[in-house]
C-alpha cells in the first residue's frame, strides 16, 4: 500500500515531512509553501493509521516511508520528523542509511524509548477516556498536552481534528494489524553520520527535553537548537518562525 502524500516544490532535492503521533500531513502547511519556495521538492505524507491512510496490515512505518520514496523514484531524501515522526525518521535512517541525506528532528521521539513518570501517568488516562468512549475527552487531553503557550485556536483546532482522526482509524483497525517495532536501539543511532538537527521546546513536556540531550549526544552529525517558546509541536505554535528554521537548515546541507 502507497502511504497518502502530496508532492510541492520543483527539487531537485527533496524534503520529505514526518508527521507527530497526535496530527497527519496536515500539520506542515505552514512549512510546505517556505520549503519549495527555497527550492526543494517537498513531500508530505500520512503514515499508516493517520489522515487518509488506512490501517490494511501489519507494518513497520520506516518501511513504508521507504516505499513511499521508490514510487516516487527518489534515492535520498532529508527527513523532517516531528516527535512520532522523528522516531520514526532515525528507523528509516538505521534501516536504510543510504535513503536519508540530512535529518530535522523536532521535539523527537526515540527508538526503544521508555517514558517516564508524567508520561505514564498521561498515557493511564488516555487510555481510561478512550476504554470509557469518551473520545472528545481523550481528544481534549491531547490537545492540552502537547500544544504549548504560543498555540493559537486555529493550532488547537486543527490538533483537535487530526488526532480525532487518527483514533477513529486506529481503534476501528485489529490488532493484528498494529505496526511491528523494528527492534531498533538507541545505541544503533550511533551509526547514523547525516547532518542532524534536534530541535527541543523550553515549554515541552521533561521526557522529551531529555530525549533531545540524548540525540545531542548519540547523533555524530548533531546540532542542538534549543527553542524558548516552544512546547511539543513548534511548528504549528509558530509556522513562520519554524519554517525559516528549517529552511535555513536544509539549504544548508543539501547545497552541492
Amino acid at each position: 500500500m502507497t502511504l497518502s502524500h502530496d508532492v510541492t516544490g520543483p527539487g531537485p532535492s527533496t524534503v520529505l515531512l514526518l508527521h507527530s503521533g497526535v496530527c497527519d500531513r496536515r500539520m506542515w502547511g505552514g512549512q510546505v509553501p517556505v520549503l519549495a519556495e527555497a527550492g526543494h521538492r517537498v513531500v508530505r505524507c500520512d503514515l499508516r493509521g493517520f489522515g487518509d491512510t488506512p490501517v490494511d496490515a501489519a507494518h513497520v512505518h520506516a518501511d513504508d516511508v521507504r516505499d513511499l520514496l521508490d514510487r516516487l523514484g527518489v534515492e535520498r531524501a532529508a527527513v523532517v520528523g516531528s516527535s512520532f515522526g522523528g522516531t520514526v525518521a532515525l528507523e528509516l535512517a538505521v534501516r536504510h542509511p543510504d535513503r536519508v541525506s540530512a535529518l530535522a528532528l523536532l521535539a523527537s521521539g526515540i527508538p526503544g524509548f521508555e517514558p517516564g513518570e508524567e508520561l505514564r501517568a498521561w498515557g493511564d488516562r488516555e487510555d481510561e477516556l478512550l476504554d470509557a468512549g469518551d473520545l472528545d475527552g481523550a481528544v481534549e487531553l491531547n490537545v492540552d498536552t502537547w500544544l504549548g503557550p504560543e498555540a493559537g485556536p486555529g493550532a488547537r483546532a486543527l490538533v483537535r481534528e487530526m488526532q480525532r482522526r487518527a483514533f477513529e482509524v486506529q481503534l476501528a483497525a485489529p490488532e493484528e494489524f498494529d505496526p511491528v517495532t523494528p527492534g531498533i536501539a538507541p545505541g544503533d543511532l550511533a551509526r547514523i553520520k547525516v547532518p542532524a538537527l534536534v530541535v527541543a521546546g523550553a515549554h515541552d513536556v521533561p521526557d522529551f527535553r531529555a530525549v533531545a540531550d540524548d540525540l545531542t549526544r548519540l547523533l555524530p552529525g548533531a546540532r542542538r537548537v534549543d527553542l524558548a517558546w516552544a512546547g511539543h509541536l513548534p511548528a504549528l505554535e509558530r509556522p513562520d518562525e519554524t519554517a525559516r528554521l528549517l529552511a535555513a537548515f536544509l539549504t544548508e546541507v543539501t547545497a552541492p
